[in-house]
Order: structure tokens, then C-alpha cells, then sequence
């Protein structure tokens, strides 16, 4: 007795083994179960595939299918797998792409599952100028659908068991009509000489008849011409003339198609009363669109072939009628625009009118339909152009060079591709359109939760789509929407035909995926602590800084000096995806919602290709997200030179943007920009540097180390001797939290900040020119005031809250702190909030408790001001300029910078670029333990003017590094202030306007440009 398809067995296996796939016995002889079992098994191999130059989505060829067939009978015998196939498809449950035969054993053959979607209706209102549906058809039919297509039923003779209880597989049956008896003879090797001959004889039919439609033989040039002719003509000319002749039997059965649909569907649809008149000519015009201009194009094509092959016995040319009317194919590209909308539109007739779909079975039985259903016909347009390279690429093999169509064929082949090219671009935007439409009125947020995904707008595109699981073992799937902008995780379809949203879209922009069952940068147990911003330099006999040979994450690119990335959109610390499935079955597939909104779904896909094309195809829509919006570009700094260890704290460029200086926790280390590969030297041998600046004017260094502000002339520090600037050190201030400088009232200045929880105490000091220092020794009260021979005091003043931040505007001081932005006139002293309290719009700034203020920019005009979570404009009143205009943020700004026209805002993950006019999203870099290192506040920004003078000035810099390369001292790389300051550039006022930005991101130092060409 066969085993009952319910029936499973337990299997005891090694806890750390992974686990079998126990799949569910079919019985195979069912046709409603081999069916189910088919279209699961066959699911994960379902992709766009091309025939003939047209694409097919969803599609799956004829070589897996019976492929999958086989393995659910458990049979080797592909002949009785197709067999099977054929009786599937016998009853519509997969047809082929084309509708023109039957199931066959071929990798060339491609076909799809019948399906039975939602549709809108497209009355003559409800269809927009260009052809598409419009939102409101889309909702007005949301409420209507359709019953899924019903699996096939029936029973497969040839795999039933046998009546008889003593018949096994491996003993001769006594029946002669044994369905076994075949297989049992083959296993025993005996001759056919019992079973069913009816049963072979109908199999061996079944297999050479694999069409659909009761074709005419077509007519062979050889039948068509006297013998003498064929005698006369060469054996190669007879083969191009039987190549022509089928090009020009085909194309008078195209138009005799076309001519079917128009006579027994278009005329009795529009005469008769089948759909009701109100809705009558609308219907017949979506479902049939412009067939009637393909008539007119094709008929007149038809004629000219048919003349000329009348003309002669032997057809000299054909390229020239072709060439004459292929240039007016343009219907075709309509046609298969709308051809999607046409389908749907007569499905849902056909399921909601009785009437209509009565008339389609009556029109389908009829002689002239020729056994093939309505959907057949009205593919014929799109697979018919596909033919035409096909044809003439046979008459081209044929044709003798000096053949004017050996030419000639090629141009019309190419017309003919080219019109391929715009049905397949113009067709899957339809469909992208269509399937957009549907989905923006089937999703559901939850309450409180709508966001607006921009579905309908004109270039949104639906990438990919599919389902995973919530869990192993869960039998509910979660269906994923990858759109060409976001990624939308949703719950199955209610009974209402609804997308309840599952967790927040994800923009493409802050999307990590792993292939894991976790988030990879979480810390384990056991695994360690990971270094954040960690760089540690090797050291030699003198103290300085050697290379370190560490593990690099992310190597440079030596071509350019660009930062090698991971792939875009991995996580930086994700494994390679391996073909194993998970200890606890499946594969794993993690999403990482970057930003202060974000979260973590691990979701499990059944087998490793379907994560495979999970991945492949988020990566490949973030690639050219990212070849899209790139306008900044990492470049590295520090490459190969620190590892783990000590933490680079601070940076600051050097000698006008050719060298930096970085402060990290064993002292200060000088860089060259100019040559990257050149290991930073140590200058100076001091703790816990946590910030440093250049004063280049003054040729100062002033470095803030263990909390006190010292300065350092550059002229004292050797290269060669890193205790040698110590000699010439003069301590500013101590018991310091931050220190700022920066231009205002025309002067360089030095703001010294010792602030508390209460109040906050703010010195600015002055820098001494250089040809000053030392003439005159510091009074006992000076010494006492701090006063030193590099900076002398200009102002002190104090604030009654604790500050954060220091920003200089042209004539004020803006001070950043727990009450928010607070100016300081530093003539007066007299201090007053930067927000005007009488403008009630900007209430929700002012009436919030714990407010971070950390940035101000002029921007024409006006000021920018950025939170920590937001940024807004105002006016030089301190009213907000733009009312409607805010930036909300998407991570927790730790540091900001403004590179006109876009700011940045820096948190661990990531840095987000927005437009200062728009605020909209510009580009998002992600990495790992990003900290802004350096990024200067410009005293203004004059719009285009400010993008013109970083361009010229940059081409200034290249010119200056050509006339003064790079000297060396001793073998190690020279300080940067031994080479002498490159001219001043045009349009800029001052050398104290520095556009540079440095970062620690990923476990080095980097730099942050703008991209070539943006």
C-alpha cells in the first residue's frame, strides 16, 4: 500500500548537524496535488527571462519545469515528467510565453503561470491623456476581485497504483494493463510484450504533438515553383529562398490573426449586446487598444511581399520592402504599452459578466480560433516583431555577399531591435505603473505611523518583490516591496485585499543588510570589545610614529587616493553569505534601519538563491542610488599607518589645506595631503590631545592636552626631535573644556571656554604677531591673568548656563548653549538670546526643555540653525525666515559642517547631506565610528559665488603643489611650514576661511571632498 501523503516520519539527528528538508509525499497520480507541489517548488527559480528579444516576467523554461516535475514523482524518465507537464498545462495552469505550444523539455522555452489579479477599470474617465489608469480607477475597482486561479484537477493515468494488492514495483504484474506494468518491465529487463498498447500508443502521440494551435503546413518555395526552377537554382538559394518564403507565409498568417480578432471579437463586442453601452466601446478599446492600425501597417507589408514573390519564381531581394515599412512599426509600441491594462481588462469582464464569458467560450470553440483562447491572439503584435530578426537573420546566412540585402538585411534588423528595446522599456513601465497603483491603495499604516512613499510618483519603480518569514518554522510570510527609494515590509493580504505596513519603510539611503541572524556590530560574549575611532602608531627608538601592519577593513585605492568601501549596502562587518542554512534552518537575512527611528527584522528566506537575490538586488539598487547622489567622496588620510590602540582625537589642516596636524592620545602627528603614502611624523610628545588648530597667519599651534590650552610656535617643533617644541610651550589656560577660534570684528581670534553645570566662564585672547613676541616681558598681572607672549587677552566675560559650543559671526559672539543660541556683543559685553521670543513660530524651539543648539551658518541673508534634532531658518531679527522650511534630522548629529550649497550632519553611522535650500536628502555616507575630526564654520556663505571660488581655489592649490614639491630632511617627510605659503587665491579676503573636512571614520583617518564632476 502506498503511503498516505500525510503520513511523516521523526528523524533523530547530531544537535549541531544541520537540518534535512523533509519535504511532504505527493501523490502523483493527482493532478490538483502535483500542481500545488509544482508551483511551490518551481517559485524560487521564477525571474524575468527574454525570448526573441522581448522580456517575460515571472517566467520560468521549459528544462526546470520538467526538471521539478521529476523530482516530485521521483522519477528518472523525463519523457513521462513532460507527459505529466502537458497534462498540466492542458488545463491553462502554465502556458507558454508565446501561446504556440505546448510544454517542451528546453532551456529555450519559456512559460508562465495563468494568473488572476485585481484590475482597475478604465472607462474613458478613469484613463489619463497618456493611456495609463488614473488613482481614482485604481479605487474605484480596489473593492472588486477575482478568485485565485484554480489549481488543475483530474488523475494521471500512467502513476495511478495498481487495483491489485499483490503488484509491487519490482514483480511483474499479472494485469496486462497494469499502470506499473512499463516500469516493471524496464526494472526487469524483459521485452514490452504486456501492457497497455492503447496506453503507449497515446504516449508516444502525446509526446510528438506538443502545439496548441492546428497550424497549416506552410507552402514550400519547392512546391510552389515549377521543377525546372528548382533544379536550375543552387542548393544555397534554395535555402534562402525557403527563408523567404516563410518570412512572407508568416506574415500573411499574422494579418490573418489580426484580421480573426477584428471579425469574430471586435465587431460582434461592438455590435452586439454583451457589455452593456455605456461601457461598450471603452471596453473593446482597452482590451484591443490599436489593433486596428497594426491591420492597416501589416496589410500593406503583406501586399508588397506577396507581389514581389508573385513577380518572379526567385526572389532576388526583400530588404527593401522591409526597409520601406518597418519605419512605420510605431503601433507596435503602443500596442505593447497597453497590452498589460487590455489582459486585466478582459479578465475581469469575463469573471464579473456571465454574458461576456459565454461569448468567449462560444468564440473559442469556433474553427477560425483555431483551439487557441483569447490571450494568445492578443500577445501576437508583440511576439510577431519579435520574429522579424529571427526571419531575416535566416535569409541573411544564406544571401551571397554581393546581394544587396547582405547589406541591406542588417539596417532593418537593427530598426527592428530598436523598436524591441522601446516595447520592452515602455511595457515594464506600464506594468511598474500599473502594479504602483494597485499598491498604493492596498497598504495600510498603522495609526499614527502614515508616511507618504511617493508611489505615484512618475520615475518611482518597483525593483523587486517577494516573500520571507517572520521565523523558522512560521508558516505566516511576510511580503517585502523593494522600490527604487525605500524598502517596505507589510503582512499578507486581509479578506479586503489590504498591505497592513509591518515595521517603517527603510529609505534606501539607511539600509544595512548582513546575512545573519543578528545585527553584526552588536558584541558578543567572548568576542571582545571592537576599538572605536582607535588608531595606534608604532613606535621606534626616537619616539616617532612607524607603520603599523594592522588588519584594514577598508584599503585604499591607489589610482586616485579614494577610500575603498565595502558593498554598498552590507554591513561593514558582515560575513560573506555562506550556502549553509542556519543551525536553526533557513537562511538569514538582516535589516538594519539606520537613524534615531531605525530598528532591526531578521527575516528567514527558505533557500540560500532566494536570499541570493534578496541581496543582489538591494545592492545593485544601491549602487546606482549611489552613482546618482554621490557628491562627496572619501579620500584617506592615514592609511596603513595606525592601528587599535590610541584614539585619534582631533585634526586640523595645515599650511593651507596641503598638511594636517591630529592630535591623538600619545601626542601630535604632522601628515602630508600632498602624498598620502608617506607616514605622519610625531612633532610633539603630549598626553590626551583632544584638540588642536593652526593659527596660519601667526604660524601658532595651540593644543589643548590634560584640559589646558598651550600654545606652540611651528617654527620650534623638529621632526626629528618631538620634545624639542616643549622648550618653547606657553600654557594659555587650564581646567579648559573647549577652546574655539575664528574671525570677528576683523580679528583673529581665541575663545578659551571653562564651563560647568552652571555657568560658564569665556576668555578671547588675541594671538601676538610674531615679530612682537618677546620684546616685552609680562607684568606679575598679565602672568596672572594668563597672558603669555603668543595670546594676550582681548575680552572675558561670563554666562550663567552651561555652554557647548562657540560660533563667530561678523561682528558677534554666538554662543551655543542649555537656553539655546545666545549673541555676545564683544564690545559691550552685553548678551541677548538669538531667538525673538515674540515670534510665536518658533515656539516649538523656545517652549521645549532640553534643547541642544550646535551649529550656526550664514547663508546669505540668513542664518541656519541646527539642533540635535532639527534645523531651521531665521532672519538677522531672530525670526524665523522660512516658515514652512524644517530639517528633521534622520540620526543624532554629533557634529555638523556646511559645504555650500549642503550641510552635513555627522553621527557614528553615518553623515547625511542635505541641500541648504531644499533640505531635502542629498546623499548619506555610511560607515562605522564616524567622528567629525575637523570641519570649519565659513563666516559666510554667498550662494553660487562661494561654489566658484572653492573651484578656482582648488586649481590654484594643484598648480602651487606642481611649482613646490614636497623636500626632505634627514629621510623623514618635512613639516609642512618649511615650504612656503602658496599666493593668497582671488575673491578671498583672509587665510582663515578653511573648507576642509576631517573625519575618523571606520577606524581611520579620512578626508571629505567634493566628488569630480558635482
Amino acid at each position: 500500500m502506498a503511503p498516505s501523503p500525510s503520513q511523516s516520519g521523526s528523524i533523530m539527528r547530531h544537535p549541531g548537524a544541520p537540518p534535512r528538508v523533509i519535504t511532504k509525499p505527493v501523490y502523483s497520480a493527482l493532478l490538483s496535488r502535483v500542481a500545488e507541489a509544482f508551483q511551490a517548488r518551481i517559485a524560487p527559480s521564477l525571474s524575468e527571462r527574454t525570448k526573441d528579444g522581448l522580456a517575460y516576467k515571472d517566467a520560468f523554461d521549459g528544462r526546470e519545469a520538467v526538471t521539478k516535475l521529476a523530482e516530485i514523482i521521483k522519477t528518472g524518465d523525463r519523457n513521462l515528467a513532460l507527459l505529466l507537464g502537458r497534462a498540466l498545462d492542458a488545463q491553462k495552469f502554465f502556458h507558454d510565453v508565446t501561446y504556440d505550444h505546448r510544454l517542451r523539455d528546453s532551456s529555450n522555452e519559456l512559460y508562465q503561470f495563468k494568473t488572476a489579479l485585481t484590475t482597475p477599470f478604465m472607462s474613458a474617465e478613469e484613463v489619463g491623456a497618456s493611456g495609463m489608469p488614473t488613482a481614482a480607477a485604481v479605487t474605484a475597482a480596489a473593492a472588486t476581485t477575482m478568485d485565485d486561479a484554480p489549481l488543475p484537477s483530474g488523475v494521471f493515468t500512467l502513476l495511478t497504483e495498481c487495483y491489485s494488492p499483490t503488484c509491487t514495483r519490482d514483480r511483474l504484474c499479472y494485469s496486462i494493463a497494469c499502470p506499473r506494468r512499463l516500469e516493471q518491465l524496464a526494472r526487469l529487463n524483459l521485452s514490452q510484450n504486456g501492457g497497455s498498447a492503447n496506453d503507449r500508443a497515446a504516449a508516444a502521440a502525446e509526446l510528438n504533438n506538443d502545439t496548441i494551435v492546428d497550424v497549416e503546413p506552410g507552402t514550400l518555395w519547392v512546391h510552389s515553383v515549377s521543377q525546372e526552377v528548382v533544379d536550375a537554382t543552387p542548393e544555397k538559394e534554395r535555402r534562402r529562398q525557403e527563408a523567404i518564403n516563410e518570412l512572407v507565409y508568416t506574415e500573411r498568417d499574422f494579418v490573418r490573426d489580426m484580421e480573426y480578432l477584428r471579425d469574430q471579437w471586435v465587431i460582434p463586442l461592438t455590435t452586439r449586446d454583451i457589455i452593456p453601452e455605456a461601457r461598450r466601446k471603452d471596453f473593446v478599446t482597452q482590451v484591443f487598444w490599436n489593433i486596428h492600425e497594426i491591420i492597416a501597417v501589416n496589410t500593406k507589408l503583406r501586399d508588397a511581399l506577396t507581389k514581389r514573390q508573385k513577380q518572379r519564381p526567385v526572389v532576388e531581394q526583400i530588404a527593401d520592402i522591409m526597409m520601406e515599412h518597418v519605419g512605420k512599426f510605431e503601433p507596435f509600441i503602443k500596442y505593447g504599452a497597453h497590452q498589460l491594462y487590455g489582459k486585466y481588462e478582459f479578465e475581469k469582464e469575463k469573471n464579473n459578466n456571465p454574458l461576456f464569458s459565454q461569448f468567449v467560450d462560444e468564440v473559442e470553440r469556433l474553427p477560425e480560433s483555431r483551439k487557441l483562447e483569447l490571450n494568445g491572439y492578443l500577445t501576437k503584435p508583440t511576439t510577431r516583431l519579435a520574429r522579424y530578426p529571427l526571419l531575416l537573420g535566416a535569409c541573411l546566412k544564406v544571401t551571397e555577399d554581393d546581394n544587396p540585402d547582405k547589406e541591406n538585411i542588417p539596417q532593418v534588423i537593427k530598426i527592428v531591435k530598436d523598436f524591441l528595446e522601446r516595447v520592452n522599456l515602455e511595457s515594464g513601465r506600464a506594468e511598474n505603473r500599473f502594479s504602483l497603483l494597485q499598491l498604493d491603495q492596498q497598504l495600510v499604516f498603522r495609526p499614527g505611523e502614515a508616511e507618504n512613499l511617493r508611489l505615484l510618483d512618475e520615475n518611482r519603480e518597483l525593483v523587486y518583490k517577494g516573500p520571507l518569514k517572520r521565523a523558522q518554522g512560521d508558516n505566516v510570510d511576510l511580503q517585502l516591496f523593494l522600490f527604487d527609494h525605500a524598502l517596505l515590509v507589510v503582512k499578507s493580504k486581509t479578506k479586503h485585499e489590504q498591505f497592513k505596513v509591518h515595521r517603517k519603510p527603510i529609505p534606501l539611503e539607511l539600509l544595512l543588510i548582513s546575512p545573519t541572524a543578528e545585527d553584526p556590530s552588536i558584541i558578543r560574549p567572548g568576542q571582545g570589545n571592537r576599538p572605536r575611532n582607535t588608531l595606534v602608531a608604532k613606535r621606534n627608538s626616537l619616539g616617532t610614529g612607524g607603520p603599523q601592519q594592522s588588519h584594514q577593513p577598508f584599503p585604499l585605492a591607489a589610482a586616485n587616493n579614494t577610500l575603498t568601501r565595502p558593498t554598498p549596502g552590507m554591513h561593514p562587518l558582515a560575513p560573506l553569505p555562506s550556502d549553509k542554512a542556519d543551525p536553526k534552518g533557513g537562511f538569514p537575512l538582516t535589516f538594519i534601519h539606520l537613524g534615531r527611528k531605525g530598528y532591526t527584522l531578521t527575516l528567514w528566506a527558505s533557500t540560500f538563491v532566494s536570499r541570493k537575490k534578496w541581496i543582489d538586488a538591494i545592492v545593485k539598487q544601491q549602487e546606482a542610488l549611489r552613482d546618482r547622489s554621490t557628491i562627496f567622496e572619501t579620500w584617506g588620510i592615514s592609511a596603513g599607518y595606525f592601528g587599535p590602540g590610541i584614539r585619534v582625537n582631533c585634526a586640523a589642516p595645515l599650511n593651507h589645506g596641503q598638511g594636517i596636524v591630529m592630535g591623538t592620545d600619545d601626542g601630535v602627528y604632522f601628515g602630508d595631503l600632498r602624498d598620502t603614502t608617506r607616514d605622519p611624523i610625531k612633532m610633539l610628545g603630549i598626553p590626551e590631545v583632544t584638540q588642536v588648530d593652526v593659527l596660519e597667519e601667526y604660524q601658532l599651534l595651540v593644543v589643548l592636552s590634560e584640559r589646558a590650552v598651550i600654545t606652540f610656535p611651528l617654527e620650534a617643533l623638529d621632526p626629528r626631535d618631538p620634545t624639542a617644541g616643549l622648550k618653547r610651550a606657553k600654557r594659555v589656560s587650564s581646567h579648559t573644556s573647549f577652546f574655539k577660534a575664528g574671525m570677528c570684528l576683523g580679528k583673529m581670534l581665541v575663545c578659551v571656554v571653562k564651563a560647568s553645570a552652571l555657568s560658564t566662564t569665556i576668555k578671547t585672547l588675541e594671538p601676538i604677531e610674531t615679530g612682537l613676541r618677546g620684546k616685552n616681558k609680562p607684568t606679575f598681572k598679565k602672568l596672572l591673568q594668563g597672558g603669555n607672549d603668543t595670546l594676550k587677552v582681548f575680552k572675558e566675560f561670563y554666562i550663567p548656563v552651561e555652554s557647548s559650543s562657540i560660533h563667530f559671526l561678523r561682528t558677534k559672539l554666538c554662543v551655543g548653549c542649555t537656553k539655546g543660541f545666545e549673541i555676545v556683543d564683544l564690545e559691550t559685553l552685553d548678551a541677548q538670546g538669538l531667538l525673538d521670543p515674540n515670534d510665536s513660530s518658533l515656539d516649538f524651539v523656545q517652549k521645549r526643555e532640553n534643547v541642544r543648539p550646535m551649529a550656526i551658518y550664514r547663508v546669505d541673508s540668513e542664518f541656519l540653525l541646527c539642533y540635535e534634532d532639527f534645523a531651521f531658518y531665521i532672519n538677522k531679527n531672530g525670526w524665523r525666515s522660512r516658515p514652512g522650511w524644517i530639517i528633521h534630522w534622520e540620526g543624532t548629529p554629533t557634529a555638523f559642517a556646511l559645504h555650500y550649497p549642503y550641510v552635513l550632519a555627522f553621527e557614528p553611522t553615518f553623515i547625511e547631506v542635505r541641500h541648504v535650500e531644499t533640505g531635502l536628502m542629498a546623499q548619506v555616507i555610511v560607515g562605522t565610528s564616524i567622528a567629525c575630526l575637523f570641519a570649519d564654520t565659513p563666516p559666510s556663505s554667498d550662494s553660487a559665488a562661494t561654489h566658484h571660488q572653492q573651484q578656482h581655489h582648488q586649481q590654484q592649490q594643484q598648480q602651487y603643489h606642481q611649482q613646490y614639491p614636497q623636500h626632505q630632511i634627514g629621510g623623514y617627510s618635512a613639516p609642512m611650514m618649511h615650504a612656503p605659503p602658496p599666493p593668497p587665491p582671488p575673491h578671498r579676503r583672509d587665510l582663515h576661511k578653511r573648507d576642509e573636512i576631517i573625519l575618523s571614520m571606520d577606524d581611520r583617518v579620512v578626508g571629505l571632498r567634493r566628488a569630480i564632476g558635482r
